[in-house]
């Protein structure tokens, strides 16, 4: 008996459904905003304008860039969802992913998306209506009249060549009415707009080597790079970089160590913490083609702890390893394949413990010894404790012109200092604001009156002697350009 053939039926998707599916990737406003960037610097462009404003009470927002623009054909193509398919290949510069994030970005955030563009002296231009799609229940792509096109805004900006991509009709983001108060809520979103663009972009804001140095203005003013990794600084630290050969691409890993805060400036540190602080940011910043994918997270090869707080690891990945990477539509997710995976387990803690080192090493090139110190850190099985130490020059000195009894009321009292110490409390406040912890201004008198014991147990010391000694104790030295003044007002004392 025959077995019957298959047969076979064309289904396509229910427009108004499938585009109102569309809109629910989950795209930010500033992840969208970077899409459409994306498209900007892969058309060349030199100049990245996002502009936003509002035509009869209602919000718009465009992006206007002097790219090599579209054809007509090509922008009939780049307006069809899902133009090209992911697994083929690309040009290197390329920053696309799926075809699909033009509409997906534009959706995510407005019901009317219109694309005007420039090419070889011929104009084209294209719209997506979600209202009119979600009416007809059909593809439709509107092609709005050339007078209506020129009484766009921003349509003034565009020169000889480029494109301007138009959001209207602008849903997904919540105003408190369209008044005063309306255009302030749109001013702080594009502000937080304005941090991503400064990061997610700052290798091709700041032209870095082999990359098209791109100028992004936002509402006329340039948007100023964010370096996550503080490179012009001297004081931050560069490890030795890794590179991982692959058969789809080398992988790079570098690995950087934020200056402590005591080495830079207060607003370069506030700047550096970013708005969810250090604790947060630390981990690997991965790139793909330069362009800043992910970051923030060590991805459970290592926790996120106070001490590892300025590290922060570069991971430099081509576009051949997409989908090794499962870098999803937004590119805003990343996950690292199992053999770029193993490597970075090896040298994540070769990369923490150079993190460590400004807090647990910073300061003893200039003590010269435990005794020198005023507290002292003990480790007892596996349990750490902070005393008060008994060998610290004025406090021996204290405790030779005691008795017996003297000594060991003092020693006891000492022993409950440092057992009383607040050490979570102290945590928090420094994990916060370690600058508002650490004493800003120089307390000379004090510093004097303890000098005065410690000359005074050496009889016949010299302001030099006296210097270079106290060059060696905490708390001098803490204040290394103060010692010599110090030690002056003592011996005159």
């Amino acid at each position: 008996m025959d077995t019957p053939l298959e047969t076979a039926e064309e289904l396509p998707p229910k427009a108004s459904a499938m585009i109102e599916a569309m809109r629910d990737i989950g795209y930010s406003l500033e992840s969208a905003v970077a899409d459409i960037i994306d498209n900007s610097i892969t058309a060349r462009a030199d100049n990245i304008d996002v502009r936003f404003g509002w035509s009869q009470e209602r919000p718009w927002i465009a992006v206007v860039d002097d790219g090599f623009g579209m054809s007509p054909e090509v922008l009939r193509e780049a307006m069809r969802p899902g133009t090209r398919n992911p697994l083929e290949t690309r040009s290197k510069d390329d920053l696309g992913r799926f075809g699909l994030g033009l509409k997906t970005a534009s959706f995510s955030q407005c019901r009317r998306l219109t694309v005007l563009s420039r090419q070889g002296g011929i104009e084209s231009v294209a719209r997506w209506d979600l209202d009119h799609v979600a009416l007809t229940d059909r593809w439709t792509l509107l092609r709005p009249s050339g007078t209506e096109a020129q009484g766009l805004p921003c349509v003034d900006m565009l020169g000889p060549s480029g494109t301007l991509v138009l959001w209207e009709s602008i849903d997904r983001i919540e105003f408190d009415g369209r008044d005063e108060k309306g255009h302030q809520q749109l001013n702080e979103q594009m502000a937080v707009v304005t941090e991503h663009v400064a990061r997610v972009f700052h290798r091709f804001i700041d032209g870095e080597r082999s990359l098209p140095k791109v100028v992004i203005r936002v509402n006329m003013a340039e948007v100023r790079a964010f370096d996550p990794f503080n490179t012009r600084n001297p004081a931050t630290q560069v490890l030795q970089e890794e590179r991982i050969v692959t058969k789809t691409g080398d992988v790079l890993m570098q690995a950087y160590v934020l200056p402590h805060h005591s080495k830079v400036s207060q607003g370069e540190y506030l700047r550096l913490a970013g708005t969810e602080g250090y604790l947060r940011n630390q981990g690997f910043y991965v790139y793909r083609n330069k362009r800043l994918i992910i970051w923030g997270t060590w991805f459970r090869l290592a926790p996120q702890e106070e001490l590892t707080k300025l590290a922060r690891v570069r991971i430099d990945i081509p576009n051949t390893q997409d989908h090794l990477w499962a870098i999803d539509v937004r590119k805003s997710r990343a996950r690292p394949p199992a053999a770029v995976r193993t490597r970075m387990r090896q040298v994540v803690e070769r990369i923490r413990s150079s993190a460590k080192r400004p807090y647990t090493h910073r300061g003893v090139a200039i003590q010269a010894g435990t005794a020198a110190a005023v507290w002292q850190r003990r480790v007892f099985n596996e349990q750490v404790r902070y005393e008060l130490n008994l060998e610290h020059p004025v406090v021996a000195d204290l405790r030779s012109d005691l008795d017996a009894a003297g000594r060991t009321r003092l020693d006891a009292v000492l022993r409950m200092a440092g057992d009383a110490f607040p050490a979570a409390v102290f945590f928090s406040d420094y994990a916060t604001n370690p600058r508002a912890v650490e004493p800003g201004l120089c307390d000379v008198p004090a510093l004097v009156a303890l000098a005065q014991l410690i000359a005074h147990a050496n009889p016949g010391i010299g302001e030099a002697g006296l210097a270079e000694l106290l060059m060696t104790i905490e708390p001098f030295a803490s204040w290394p350009r103060d010692i010599e003044r110090v030690a002056r007002a003592a011996l005159r004392g």
